[in-house]
């Protein structure tokens, strides 16, 4: 059984600075791909960023300032945010997926989301 439990959301002004985690279990096994999806205000959900044992892959959007990195002894991914801008405002969820792992992989596994909020 696969459980994901974001923390870390919250509210920061433009520019600023924010780290969400989330804790996964039963998700060690080598063949899982793990990822962030953020859906903001009246928009569809975006994939972030994906991570495998081989590479991590960011969107355009995040590119440069988000980092996605992970604690295998914990089993704890990290989202690491910074130069947050008001269109970074969004619901982020961790997700996980079996088999093929990039920005279009298929997240079946959802935790239950966090906001994030950046004012301007």
């Amino acid at each position: 059984q696969v459980d994901l439990l974001e923390s870390g959301g919250g509210s920061v002004q433009a520019g600023g600075s924010l780290r969400l985690s989330c804790k996964a279990s039963g998700t060690t096994h080598s063949s899982f791909c793990m990822g962030w999806i953020r859906q903001g205000p009246g928009k569809g959900e975006e994939v972030i960023a994906s991570m495998n044992d081989a590479r991590t892959t960011y969107a355009e959007s995040v590119k440069g300032r988000f980092t996605f990195s992970q604690d295998k002894v914990e089993n704890t991914l990290y989202l690491q945010m910074n130069s947050l801008k008001p269109e970074d405002t969004s619901v982020y969820y961790c997700a996980a997926a079996r088999g093929y792992c990039d920005l279009g992989a298929d997240f079946y596994w959802r935790g239950q989301g966090t906001q994030v909020t950046v004012s301007s």
